[in-house]
Parts: C-alpha cells; sequence; structure tokens
C-alpha cells in the first residue's frame, strides 16, 4: 500500500519531474547537499530514510533526465500545548543545485512537503532555517529559542579541576569510596532514559516539541553532533547533545538532580579546556540545569532567535485547542455573556468562532472577511501574528503593545492568550 506522499510523479516547466525519492538515488541526494550544505547533511538525509518510521516516502527529489537537482525532507513532529498534543511536521535537509536555481523548485517541493503533512494528519509545521527566506512559503517567526550563552574561561578551568580531583579521589579510595560520575558516548540501550530525561526537563514548559522515537535512533548516527551521557553508579543522571567546531556547544542539557548537572558540566569542561576551545551551553530557563549552572554562564546575545511555525488553516488549529481554551476561560471565570457568546477571532480575511458550550467552546466556525471584530466582542488579529499569539513567548498583551492589527478586550485576551514558555528539540541546532 502506498503511504501518504507516495503521489504521482508530477511534471515541472522544462521536462523536470517532481517525485518521491527511491534508494537509487541515495547517493546523488547526498552529493547535493553536501555540494550546498555540509557532508553531515548527507549523512543525515542517509539516517531518515532508513529509518523504518520514516523511509522513503519522506524525501521528494526534482529531477532533469536521470540528475537529481532539487530534494527536500518532511519530517513528523509533535508540538505539545499544555497537555493537548498537535501532530506537526517539519521540513528540512532542503537543496536546489546552482544549475537549478531560480526556477522555482524550492517552491515546488515546500509545496510537496505541505501537501504531504496536510495528507499525515498535521495541524501546523515548525522549523529553523534561512532568515526570511521560509517566510515566502508562510511560515512566520513564532517561538523563542533558547540562547546558547558562554562558561566563562576561569569557570570552564575551574570546573575541569575539581572534576579532575574528584576522578583522583574516586580512582585511589577503592571500593566504597565516592562514586565518580562517567561521561560517554550514548548508545541505543540509553534511549529510554534519555527520552525521561528530556521528559522531566520539558514538563515545565507550556510548549514543548520532543525528539519522537525515529529522532532518537537518527541522533546516535549523526556527524554533526554527538549524545552524551552522564552515568553515575550504573544508571543514568545526565545528557546532552554536544557539537564541535567553533568552540564546544552543549545543547539540550538534562538532568536528574543539581549534582548531575553540575557533573555533566564540569566534564564536558574538562573536554573543552583539554581541546582549547571555548564552551558554550544552551540554557533552559527553569530546568534543572537551567537553574544549576545559570549563575556560571555570561549574559545571553539579546538578538532575535525564533523557530518558524506555519499554520495551514487556523481554523484545524484553534479546533485543536479548544480544550486548553476552556480551561483558561474557566479558570478566568467568563460566562457565555462577557464573550458575546463565544470566542471570535478575525484574521480580517476570514474570521473563526468558537461558541461557548457549558463549560467549552464548540466546534469553529469559519466565516469571510471581518474588518470590525472588536464590534462584536472580537479579537482581531493579523495572519502573520495568530501563531506567535497561540503558542509565542509574547502573548496578547507583548503582541497587543507592539502591534496595532492585534487587539481586542485587553481582560479576556491576557486571560485566554498568556505567554507562552517554549522547550523545542529540533533535528538541527539554530546556532
Amino acid at each position: 500500500m502506498a503511504e501518504p506522499g507516495d503521489r504521482p510523479a508530477r511534471m515541472l516547466d522544462g521536462g523536470l519531474v517532481l517525485r518521491t525519492a527511491a534508494p537509487a538515488d541515495l547517493d546523488q541526494i547526498g552529493a547535493l547537499l553536501t555540494e550546498r550544505g555540509e557532508a553531515d547533511d548527507a549523512v543525515d538525509h542517509r539516517l531518515v530514510v532508513t529509518d523504518p518510521d520514516l523511509g522513503w516516502g519522506a524525501c521528494a527529489v526534482v529531477v532533469d533526465g536521470s540528475q537529481v537537482v532539487a530534494t527536500a525532507t518532511l519530517l513528523d513532529e509533535a508540538v505539545r500545548v499544555g497537555d493537548v498534543v498537535l501532530p506537526a511536521g517539519q521540513v528540512e535537509l532542503v537543496a536546489v543545485a546552482t544549475s537549478h536555481e531560480h526556477r522555482g523548485l524550492a517552491r515546488a517541493l515546500m509545496g510537496w512537503a505541505h501537501r504531504r503533512s496536510a495528507e499525515r494528519g498535521h495541524v501546523l509545521q515548525v522549523m529553523i532555517g534561512i532568515p526570511y527566506f521560509y517566510r515566502l512559503f508562510g511560515y512566520e517567526y513564532a517561538i523563542d529559542i533558547a540562547p546558547a550563552r558562554e562558561v566563562p574561561h576561569d569557570a570552564a578551568e575551574r570546573l575541569a579541576a575539581g572534576a579532575a580531583r574528584a576522578g583522583e579521589v574516586g580512582a585511589g579510595a577503592g571500593q566504597g569510596g565516592p562514586v565518580v560520575p562517567l561521561l560517554r558516548e550514548a548508545t541505543t540501550a540509553d534511549l529510554p532514559a534519555l527520552a525521561r530525561l528530556q521528559e522531566a526537563a520539558q514538563a515545565g514548559f507550556d510548549v514543548a516539541v520532543p525528539h519522537p522515537a525515529a529522532r532518537w535512533r537518527a541522533l546516535l548516527g549523526q556527524s554533526a553532533s554527538a549524545l552524551r551521557v552522564l552515568e553515575r553508579d550504573g544508571a543514568v543522571v545526565a545528557s546532552a547533545r554536544v557539537r564541535p567546531g567553533d568552540g564546544l556547544l552543549v545543547a539540550e542539557p538534562a538532568a536528574v538532580d543539581e549534582a548531575a548537572a553540575r557533573d555533566l558540566l564540569a566534564a564536558l569542561a574538562g573536554e573543552a579546556v583539554a581541546s582549547g576551545e571555548p564552551l558554550s551551553v544552551v540554557h533552559r530557563a527553569g530546568t534543572v540545569t537551567g537553574r544549576g549552572w545559570d549563575a556560571l554562564l555570561e549574559p545571553a546575545d539579546d538578538a532575535a532567535e525564533q523557530y518558524y511555525l506555519r499554520i495551514a488553516d487556523p481554523a484545524v488549529l484553534l479546533d485543536a485547542l479548544r480544550p486548553v481554551l476552556a480551561r483558561r476561560r474557566v479558570a478566568a471565570q467568563f460566562d457565555a455573556e462577557r464573550l458575546g457568546g463565544a470566542l471570535l477571532i478575525s484574521t480580517f480575511g476570514a474570521h473563526y468562532r468558537l461558541p461557548v458550550v457549558g463549560d467549552g467552546f464548540g466546534p469553529v466556525e469559519t466565516g469571510g472577511p471581518m474588518q470590525g471584530p472588536g464590534v462584536h466582542r472580537g479579537f482581531g488579529v493579523a495572519p502573520d501574528q495568530l501563531g506567535a499569539l497561540l503558542l509565542g513567548g509574547r502573548g496578547f498583551a507583548g503582541l497587543r503593545r507592539l502591534r496595532p492589527d492585534v487587539y481586542g478586550d485587553r481582560e479576556v485576551g491576557e486571560a485566554l492568550f498568556p505567554p507562552q514558555t517554549a522547550d523545542v528539540l529540533s533535528y538541527y541546532l539554530p546556532w
């Protein structure tokens, strides 16, 4: 049986053909990704298409005769908002040969990815990518990226020296002496522990994107970064994703307690000091590592860093979020009369009405253009701000201060659309 996305080949201008990729395309796709990006991209692509949860249906190519001249891949993701889990897609590994640029091939591949995403039941798409470029395909910046912060060199040296002393004491203590934590490469056997650590780290965030099982498997084989675990008395108590290069970057850190967080940072500092590289870590505010490391880190750069979000159909997303919106309404004690009988959101070119039904909201009713939603006790939200309103860190209050085209009843808006904390685990690290 053909899986969603295995649609017939599509003819493009100039005799080009867009089709689902096949195993015979592997070497050409790898060469194209390497030429337009890095050799690590070819490794990542192979890991995706050979994974049983994704396979070749996750990748498309454009061919000119027998030559692969463009490619893109769609990954399956899940976005948790409160206790609602939204199926999502992530477009990655997009490349167009220099010989075939400016012929609409990226747009054609994005169209393929979005059609496949819809067929797979995805409610939205989230991704990182070239600044501005993906806004051409309906994406907007919405979810803040946790900042990478540098560990000062003297602090890294102190941490490394402390870890070395602990190792010496542990080695000489014999049986019954102090347990010395061991930092090592993760293996397949560690995957359940890695998933548990990340689930605990993300539990305190309003919005979270975890790694699905296929991504964990791929990360074990990825060449661009490495998964490390810290073992204490035979149990995995901390983990991180480490990327070498222009300094050592520690991403996705997680730990069971502050002692494990401290030992993890000390062990990684020892690696950085030994190699002479600067050390930076991703600060996940509110987590065990975030609390334990905060005082040791340099202030974050104040440059804006955000994930792209694409909402194909606002009605579908709003309908999925009805339980979340209903709980906020009940908590704020807003009755039907206060809302005029329904939660009304206009994106100006269309409007969406969620009727109040008991303690909840009924299914979304979609209507046409509405330029004056305030007259109906509704909210005006520019279409390119809807993702930021529903999943972003500013909420209604923050967007209202910045955007004249985000408006409505202040008290109701702040209760129903509060700022959201977010934590995203992505295949590609944004730094």
